[in-house]
């Protein structure tokens, strides 16, 4: 196991073992502030080139400009407070901050949840979710901003901010939403593909297929690419579930996508 491995798979297990709030040198009541993006060095500690936990291996990105992604959030609180962080600092559930599977540490992104109009700007500091069907851990104060709290999950827009692009602040009003907004059973659906020759989308619509994996369509869009989805999904469950399957299939390239 490399230095990497061995830094995330610690940081995993002693949030882990973690049960009651560690409450020293941490805020006991959530902020309502946005994160203001500002200039960081990034962690050596918590940005390995690779590291491994529970089986999979995830590459750190060696560049976060232009990231921006659609999936499901979830978020990460009392049983991890006051631990260690990935960057190396103590997780503050109160704090308005994030884990990110694979965006370099720290960082600053904007999370809209797409399903209520809500929007938060957060500090990336830590390593996660290390669930396979989600893309960001929020800190509880940025699940209580985003509405996230009651419902544990949430489809949401991930968009990181350079330090310059730092939008502006928003404390309760949603924001106007550009993408529609996902209805489960109608308008949201798994991309597993995207290929410029109709005859590989149809090979992998076919091999779906033979695995008994419902709802799988080839639609061509107008960049001429033809598109291999799966849906519409009918809840986060159902999604769950999907990425189980096609995770056995050795499906790995997948996202989320609302039409």
């Amino acid at each position: 196991m490399n230095a990497g491995s061995r830094v995330a798979v610690r940081s995993l297990a002693l949030a882990l073992l973690g049960g009651m709030l560690g409450l020293s040198g941490c805020s006991s009541t959530p902020t309502t502030r946005d994160a203001v993006p500002r200039a960081e060095a990034y962690s050596k500690y918590g940005n390995p080139a690779s590291y491994e936990v529970l089986g999979q291996r995830y590459e750190v990105m060696k560049d976060n400009r232009g990231y921006r992604e659609t999936g499901i959030a979830s978020w990460y609180g009392p049983g991890f407070h006051g631990k260690r962080a990935s960057a190396g600092e103590e997780y503050d559930m109160y704090a308005m901050t994030a884990a990110h599977k694979t965006l370099r540490i720290p960082c600053y992104v904007e999370v809209t949840n797409l399903q209520n109009g809500k929007r938060a700007v957060v500090r990336v500091n830590d390593r996660g979710p290390f669930h396979d069907n989600r893309i960001i851990d929020l800190s509880f104060a940025a699940a209580q901003k985003l509405g996230v709290v009651g419902t544990g999950t949430a489809l949401v827009e991930v968009r990181h901010l350079d330090v310059d692009q730092a939008p502006p602040p928003q404390e309760s009003a949603p924001v106007q939403l550009a993408t529609p907004v996902p209805e489960w059973g109608r308008n949201v659906f798994l991309q597993v593909g995207a290929f410029s020759d109709a005859t590989n989308a149809e090979r992998l619509r076919l091999r779906l297929a033979s695995a008994r994996i419902d709802q799988v369509d080839v639609a061509r869009r107008p960049d001429g690419l033809h598109r291999v989805r799966i849906g519409p999904l009918g809840s986060v469950e159902q999604a769950d579930e999907l990425a189980r399957q096609l995770d056995a299939l050795g499906v790995s390239s997948r996202h989320i996508v609302l039409d």
